[in-house]
């Protein structure tokens, strides 16, 4: 991809701040663009320069059986301290957040001006940060670019589990020919876009997204999800056995069923996913 403008003469008093740089997407980020990026240890909450790229961040819905504080301490209480310490910067913040902030929806694909209304929360604060990272913007004339993901995977996501990246955490029980259960047999509709896409389309946001506005990041293609469960069947020539399940009361209450994103706003900045769905595939499961 070829970029110009501020990425291309970026110099050291305008390299990228990055927050969450040791996670599955900010770490690949991070090493791929390790010239123009400047890691921010995890305890320290002040920036090194005036742009910003966010990813601290929780992962899922589940954290409120064991620390009920946990999303509210990461997704707001770190936010604000950092917001805090840029008061007197004039920062442009990229804020990474999540396609989970707009829970059910009444139409397929979700644009970007779609009424939000998460469940559970992990979706819940996430939307909340969005909306503080907003008002402190206007409070303080700062600007701001909100980065809404779909479900990104790829190799080096050392934090599947059921929770979070099923998709992965699937794979390897057909990697072992262990018998797989489907919440609703897999009939249910997502957004998947890899790592490595994900991560060309943040670099391209900041290269070229609007300032104040909030960018949807996914493929924009509806994939079933037990077909994506039968091709790693099919690629591995697994003997696991693909059953359907009813879901739990509580991924009932905080669940979405089927959604995928409208990415024509990403689109219209140049924006081209380079991995099929099916190259992915291969590669989850081939690692």
């Amino acid at each position: 991809m070829q970029l110009t403008g501020v990425w291309k003469t970026m110099n050291q008093n305008n390299k990228i701040s990055v927050f969450g740089s040791t996670g599955f997407i900010g770490s690949r980020f991070l090493n791929e663009n390790i010239d123009k990026c400047i890691p921010i240890p995890r305890n320290d909450r002040y920036p090194q320069t005036d742009n910003i790229l966010y990813f601290i961040s929780t992962t899922s819905n589940y954290n409120v059986f064991e620390n009920i504080s946990l999303d509210i301490n990461t997704n707001l209480n770190v936010l604000v301290d950092v917001l805090e310490s840029c008061k007197d910067r004039d920062v442009v913040f990229n804020f990474i957040s999540s396609w989970f902030v707009y829970g059910e929806s009444e139409s397929l694909p979700v644009s970007e001006t779609a009424h939000c209304n998460p469940k559970g929360f992990y979706s819940i604060t996430k939307k909340c940060a969005e909306d503080l990272l907003v008002s402190w913007c206007r409070t303080f004339n700062k600007k701001y670019r909100i980065i809404r993901l779909a479900n990104v995977y790829g190799a080096g996501d050392g934090d599947v589990s059921k929770k979070k990246n099923a998709l992965q955490y699937l794979a390897e029980k057909i990697k072992n020919n262990e018998n797989i259960e489907l919440y609703h047999g897999g009939n249910f509709v997502r957004d998947y876009i890899h790592v490595q896409d994900a991560v060309s389309a943040i670099r391209l946001i900041l290269e070229k997204g609007g300032l104040n506005q909030t960018y949807n990041v996914g493929s924009g293609i509806p994939h079933i999800f037990s077909d994506l469960i039968k091709s790693m069947v099919h690629i591995t020539e697994s003997k696991s056995k693909i059953t359907s399940i009813e879901p739990p009361d509580f991924h009932k209450v905080v669940q979405v069923k089927d959604m995928f994103l409208d990415i024509k706003k990403l689109k219209n900045l140049g924006f081209l996913p380079t991995v099929t769905i099916h190259e992915g595939l291969l590669e989850i499961c081939q690692n």
